[in-house]
């Protein structure tokens, strides 16, 4: 089979590279066939950020701009995208110190994620540099480039400038009300959102303080814009051109609902891909080779959040971060636990679908949407679509009950009742950017003193992601008092018979299961929290 060009943009100039293996990461096409090493290797595995790149692809006519770990990024899946580097930010003629003529510089000068670093000596063996770099470069235009005078039109009112990051309040607490608002661009970088944006890069030297401070140095540097008019102009040409190519085998990525189920009815063997966070470690750890793939992520319906009276609807191509700031909106309990779901290079790359549809038994997206009574849509060219709750998609171990010409389309997420209680808990070694050892999320409607209804989602206690129904049962109908908790925790440890793995024990993970429902008793009887969550740098001082 083989596979039409790839096409990015980069420095202002489209790149096409001829015959590109449908299963080759980005990674190994900026090091290996560009010859650009300032993207580092370190994991390989999206754990460390020493690979991060920025993709820039429009949506609803504007830039957006998603950090991402290359090294588990299929190299086909950035086609018709802008992708800046490392070598990019000092060099790329689109990116103009703000007040400049838009022509090319006619020197070389630090972007603000380079000179922050700089000043706030945020380097020191320097491997890791690069990835911050970019994922600073990624907050940069999310957070400070809409504020800048040719971002936005006009200049700050007489007086005022960018929120000086050292000043008092700078440094919100751990899951505090800031967090709530981190989907809103041109938001100031605080401490709290500098902490949860770089929490997928990772750094053996530093001990991460000057690297927080570069992030939060930035906004007094002299500003730097990237022409977007000019990228979006330039990838609007760059569709068209792929539009011709879209006859393509090896790597099929339909831009519509109706191609897509009709590529999959015709290519039932081939690999389905949505975001590659998964597939991408398969490729680099297990070695597998794929000479078919099929990206979910280009069909346009797929990709929409739609706010229907009764549910959200959730493409399955919506990406990890989208996703979860559309459940946010509508429980911000879960801000913490939805910042905990990997780094955000991986949920700027993942789908809420792939995850799903994955069904690892210690994904975190199963568990909460299990909760939340979260419904699947799957849909065929031939049989149209059928709905089903969430836990019964699934047979095994990474096994469910799709037909070969099957895809997952679309996750429908009821909306909250008046008496419903909610919450997430994930636990895991490290605090960031880390795999549960177990997740469990319990959501029961509690009215007049008694359990009206349960739900709860289970990970890393079975097979598969799991609802917990003999606890639901021993929790339903009963009076909500410590003895219906206690016993309802004693149900709960022996519903499940959990492996012991180098993540936790099994007898560990028994006990915690138990342990959390009572932490749920305490906090429904308003004890508060104490946890990492809540922790604050001042107060750990």
């Amino acid at each position: 089979m083989t596979t039409r060009p790839l096409q990015f943009l980069r420095r202002g100039q489209p790149v096409a590279l001829g015959n590109v293996p449908p299963d080759r990461t980005l990674l190994e096409v900026l090091r290996e066939d560009l010859g650009n090493t300032g993207t580092k290797e370190g994991c390989g595995e999206g754990d460390c950020g020493a690979c991060t790149v920025v993709l820039g692809e429009e949506r609803d006519g504007q830039l957006h701009y998603s950090a991402v770990n290359s090294c588990i990024r299929l190299a086909h899946s950035v086609d018709g995208m802008a992708l800046w580097t490392v070598e990019d930010l000092a060099e790329d003629p689109l990116i103009q110190p703000v007040g400049d003529a838009p022509a090319a510089r006619q020197t070389i000068t630090l972007h603000p994620a380079q000179e922050a670093m700089v000043q706030c000596h945020g380097s020191q063996c320097g491997f890791c540099t690069p990835g911050f770099v970019m994922s600073l470069f990624g907050m940069y235009q999310r957070h400070i480039a809409p504020t800048l005078p040719t971002a936005c039109g006009s200049l700050p009112p007489s007086g005022e400038g960018p929120p000086d990051p050292r000043a008092p309040g700078a440094l919100a607490s751990r899951g505090g009300p800031a967090a709530l608002d981190h989907v809103r661009h041109g938001q100031p970088i605080t401490r709290e959102l500098a902490q949860e944006e770089l929490s997928g890069n990772l750094c053996r030297c530093t001990g991460y303080r000057p690297i927080l401070d570069a992030a939060q140095q930035m906004a007094s540097l002299p500003g730097m814009a990237v022409n977007e008019a000019e990228v979006l102009q330039k990838l609007k040409l760059l569709r068209h051109d792929a539009l011709a190519h879209a006859t393509d085998s090896a790597y099929i990525a339909p831009s519509t609902f109706p191609e897509l189920l009709a590529a999959r009815a015709a290519h039932p063997g081939a690999q389905v891909v949505a975001g590659c966070t998964d597939v991408g470690l398969w490729v680099t750890k297990q070695h597998k080779q794929y000479t078919q793939v099929l990206d979910v992520t280009r069909a346009a319906e797929l990709r929409q959040v739609a706010q229907h009276a009764d549910a959200i609807h959730i493409g399955a191509a919506v990406t990890l971060t989208d996703a979860f700031a559309a459940l946010t909106a509508q429980w911000p309990q879960l801000h913490r636990f939805a910042t905990r779901f990997a780094g955000l290079p991986v949920r700027n790359s993942g789908t809420l679908g792939g995850n799903v549809a994955n069904g690892s038994p210690i994904g975190d997206s199963m568990p909460l949407l299990i909760a939340l009574r979260a419904q699947v849509v799957l849909a065929s060219q031939a049989r149209g679509e059928r709905q089903l709750p969430l836990e019964d998609l699934y047979t095994g171990y990474r096994q469910n009950v799709m037909a070969p010409d099957e895809l997952l389309v679309r996750i429908v997420v009821p909306r909250p009742s008046a008496q419903e209680q909610l919450r997430a808990y994930k636990i895991s070694k490290r605090f960031d950017d880390d795999i549960s050892a177990v997740c469990l999320v319990l959501n029961l409607d509690i009215a007049g003193g008694t359990v009206q209804r349960a739900s709860i989602g289970a990970g890393g206690v079975a097979a598969t992601p799991a609802r917990a129904r003999q606890t639901e049962a021993a929790l339903t109908g009963q009076p909500w008092t410590e003895a219906t908790a206690q016993r309802a925790a004693a149900v709960l440890q022996a519903e499940f018979s959990p492996i012991s793995d180098m993540r936790a024990s099994g007898a560990y993970r028994r006990q915690v299961l138990g342990s959390l429902l009572q932490r749920y008793w305490l906090e429904s009887q308003g004890q508060p929290s104490v946890s990492l969550d809540t922790l604050t740098l001042e107060a750990a001082v």
